[in-house]
């Protein structure tokens, strides 16, 4: 299975932006810089700032510079008052083991935490922020605060003059003092320590209103200092939506909204959007990457895709399409599983893209496959064997268009053997260009997704819905057919004569289940059924030589032919059995039978008398 885990492993042609990122924060060369990431949910803002970082950790210079990333993901301190203190903690304690080898910025680093802790303390409001600014203890929790006010206190044989910066009991503290000291003794710090500190801000999308606003309150502390950068991943439209449920009532317009982000970000960036080349190659990578796994394809061959793959896109702008030919070309023209799997992610793409409820989105189209991996890993226990590219194909109607997944659904519990002529002849229109039959709408997405590899039409779609009962609830009807009966359906759907373990296996079923596997066995055959020739009424013929009464229930099979196909080539075989003959004579009479056949069934008559 794929994971959701962000990752450095380049499937999406990421690293170009990437590149870019870090070149910006490198350029800046200790200026204070702010990038923001933006993207939608799943679109790989985490894997894209893991690059980054990546590839900031690659460029340090040691006694100039090295940076020095803190990540921070708002998301697990959903409270409102923890997103803020957590951030400024964070910073701290990182500052704090960057000083561990050096005694004198040791000291400076941890009169910078305890900084923090009274910021911390401040914005917790109430009797705790009331004391420590006015200096007076004030309620329970402002008489705590005073009794433990050596916690603020630095240790002895510091500085006096950093005395005088941090809170001892009984006196007021001027909060832009506290705030504008804090940062200058960071800033300080990050100079002797000739590190950049580039701070990632993960998952703020995924926040409350609240928490999202705490977060960004709290970067405006460490905002613009000297040897620092901050890299925000999150969604535009979520960082306006939050920022108008923190002004509601105030009459905030949405470009006041859009500024509030604006004022805290200077590089604006965006997560490149995919379009089906890129859905093909991300798709094309994972199942590598899974057959790899598996044992299935080749260390080498995957190891040179990951590079080759990447490197196609780069060049896309120039027409080099990654198509069916470069995919095979990577997993080798003479690997059928392989160039299965490539068939695949051809098919999909196109699709994956199209689909709103999708839209080409990283994580979705991960999560996509997961399912239909894992509902082929829940086949072999249960005796069902499906091509990997029907349980991707059935799950992705139901993903992207759900009323006809259900619709399908419906029909397979009433049908025989679970397949749908409805489906197999609108895959034969999608083919041929013809209108579609109800219930497929004309659409391209479903027009391609009928054209898909493999045809569903003609396959019992019962165990594919079986395994799709994750999604909805499943009930096919009853099936009174016994062993018997369908080991005589599945030998009257292949016979192409007559034969004695044909006849065994007739007599073995009996007339009941003879009927109900030859009605069967007829209904299966009708795809690939000619009306020309003599093997096409073969699970007509056989079952009634040896159970005359089933007569009348194949003489009702029989009159449903589309008289216009009907060649002469069956007529002598038909009626040669009697209860064929009367069916044959009412052809005769019709106009819509052609003169050669009405020639036969004539002859036939001649040849009877």
């Amino acid at each position: 299975m794929w994971h959701d885990n962000e990752t450095t492993v380049d499937y999406l042609n990421f690293g170009v932006v990437a590149d870019a990122c870090a070149n910006l924060l490198q350029q800046a060369n200790g200026a204070p810089l702010s990038i923001g990431v933006s993207g939608g949910w799943g679109m790989g803002k985490s894997s894209l700032v893991r690059m980054i970082a990546e590839r900031l950790s690659k460029a340090a210079v040691p006694g100039e510079n090295t940076y020095v990333v803190v990540t921070f993901n708002p998301w697990l301190y959903q409270d409102f008052e923890g997103a803020r203190s957590a951030l400024l903690q964070l910073v701290g304690d990182e500052v704090l083991s960057q000083t561990a080898s050096n005694e004198v910025l040791l000291k400076k680093a941890k009169r910078l935490l305890q900084r923090i802790n009274l910021l911390r303390l401040v914005q917790m409001g109430g009797e705790a922020s009331a004391t420590i600014v006015t200096g007076i203890p004030i309620g329970a929790i402002g008489r705590a605060i005073s009794m433990a006010g050596s916690l603020f206190t630095p240790d002895k044989g510091d500085d006096k003059k950093d005395d005088a910066a941090l809170l001892r009991p009984a006196e007021p503290v001027s909060l832009p003092s506290e705030i504008q000291a804090f940062r200058n003794a960071l800033e300080e710090l990050l100079d002797e320590l000739k590190i950049t500190l580039v701070v990632f801000v993960d998952d703020l999308d995924r926040c409350l209103p609240k928490t999202a606003i705490s977060t960004l309150e709290s970067i405006r502390l460490l905002l613009f200092l000297k040897r620092s950068a901050f890299v925000v991943a999150a969604d535009n439209e979520f960082i306006r939506g939050a920022v108008r449920v923190h002004f509601e009532g105030t009459g905030i317009t949405s470009d006041i909204a859009t500024n509030y982000f604006d004022k805290l970000i200077q590089v604006p960036l965006h997560v490149p959007r995919l379009g089906v080349n890129e859905a093909k190659a991300y798709l094309a990578l994972l199942l590598m990457q899974r057959a790899h796994e598996d044992g299935h394809f080749d260390k080498a061959r995957f190891e040179a895709a990951l590079l080759a793959v990447p490197e196609r896109l780069r060049t896309s702008w120039k027409g080099d399409a990654v198509t069916t030919e470069f995919l095979q070309a990577q997993v080798g023209v003479g690997d059928a599983r392989m160039l299965v799997l490539m068939e695949l992610a051809e098919g999909l793409a196109p699709l994956l893209t199209q689909s709103s409820s999708v839209n080409a989105n990283p994580r979705l189209m991960k999560r996509f496959l997961n399912t239909v991996y894992l509902r082929s890993a829940l086949a072999k226990p249960q005796g069902i064997e499906l091509d990997i590219r029907a349980l991707a194909k059935w799950h992705l109607v139901e993903r992207c268009d759900e009323l006809l997944a259900n619709t399908l659904a419906a029909m397979v519990t009433s049908a025989l053997d679970g397949r749908i002529d409805a489906l197999r002849t609108a895959e034969t229109a999608a083919r041929e260009g013809t209108v579609l039959p109800d219930p497929f709408k004309d659409t391209v997405f479903i027009k391609e997704w009928l054209q898909l590899q493999p045809a569903l039409g003609e396959t019992d779609l019962r165990p594919l819905l079986h395994l799709s009962r994750d999604t909805a609830t499943r009930d096919f009807g009853s099936d009174n057919m016994t062993p018997e009966g369908r080991v005589l359906r599945d030998a009257l759907a292949i016979a192409t004569g007559a034969n004695e373990p044909l006849a065994q296996a007739i007599r073995s079923a009996g007339p009941l289940q003879a009927e109900s596997a030859m009605t069967r066995a007829w209904l299966l055959k009708a795809p690939k059924r000619t009306w020309r020739q003599f093997e096409d009424v073969v699970p007509l013929v056989e079952p009634c030589k040896i159970f005359p009464e089933l007569g009348a229930k194949a003489a009702s099979l029989l009159s449903q032919a589309p008289l216009g196909d009907v060649g002469p080539g069956i007529v002598p075989t038909l009626y040669a059995q009697i209860w064929a003959r009367p069916v044959l004579d009412k052809w005769e009479e019709s106009p819509a039978l052609a003169k050669p056949v009405k020639n036969a069934i004539q002859q036939a008559k001649r040849n009877t008398h």
